[in-house]
């Protein structure tokens, strides 16, 4: 009798440092599933999964240009799809239907083993039609019958040559840098690639405020708004010594009441 082949899979993230970390989580939970390529974006994913036909593809929903759901769509159930997702229960109530699964960041080594294992039950069925799943997530994450959009409630930044998931609540604040955004915490500072402009629209606009083309603060964190000698606005933030400059077209979020 001829042996099965081993399962096989891709790992799709916009964020390297993610990528190794799933890649090893999976070998962990499931040492016979062989990841035999990684993408970095929907069009890299779809051309690998075209190329090397994989059982399972995990895929990360939120990537610039050409999300996770385009992506399923496009690769049109060519493969079991488990979402990866910073995002909480507003996406998390569509992946109740069972027609896919998903590892919710930062990735935990228990969920992984369990999804390994509803992988290995699935293996045995063709992948499941998903439309109508894609729809609802798609209605989810934009806000539709919830009535408010689901904003990012972890970062994933690279301190080191290590990845870090930091929760919104613990960020000072986000700041344009050459090619990455700074990430500053009280107690220390990560970088990410995700410009500004991509950065601020997935922040809630009630928890995070952008005061500068390059500058994005957290509202909580705010300690105080002076002027500074040539009569600039200053954000002086809590646990920090660093001090903000207030570009003139955002001045309007910080006049007296």
């Amino acid at each position: 009798m001829t042996p099965k082949p081993a399962p096989t899979a891709v790992v799709v993230d916009d964020e390297r440092l993610m990528r190794e970390q799933i890649v090893g989580r999976l070998k962990e939970a499931w040492p016979e599933l062989v990841v035999v390529g990684e993408a970095a974006n929907g069009r890299e994913a779809i051309a690998t999964v075209q190329s090397l036909e994989p059982d399972v593809v995990f895929l990360d929903i939120n990537m610039p240009e050409m999300d996770g759901l385009k992506t399923a769509q496009a690769l049109g159930g060519r493969a079991h799809i488990v979402f990866v997702t910073a995002y909480d229960q507003y996406a998390i109530q569509a992946f109740e239907h069972g027609a896919v699964d998903y590892l919710l960041k930062p990735v935990d080594p228990e969920r992984v083993a369990i999804t390994c294992r509803r992988l290995r039950e699935r293996l045995e069925q063709k992948p499941a039609p998903m439309d109508a799943l894609l729809a609802e997530l798609s209605q989810r994450l934009g806000g539709g019958s919830l009535g408010a959009p689901a904003y990012l409630r972890w970062v994933q930044a690279s301190v080191g040559p290590n990845i870090r998931m930091i929760p919104t609540g613990e960020i000072l604040f986000f700041r344009a840098e050459d090619k990455y955004t700074r990430v500053q915490t009280e107690s220390y500072e990560a970088l990410i690639r995700k410009p500004i402009k991509e950065l601020i629209e997935e922040l809630d606009p009630k928890e995070f405020w952008q005061i500068h083309r390059s500058t994005v603060v957290r509202v909580e964190a705010i300690a105080q708004v002076s002027r500074s000698l040539s009569g600039k606005q200053i954000v002086h933030l809590k646990g920090s010594d660093e001090k903000l400059e207030v570009s003139r077209s955002f001045n309007h979020l910080f006049k007296q009441m």
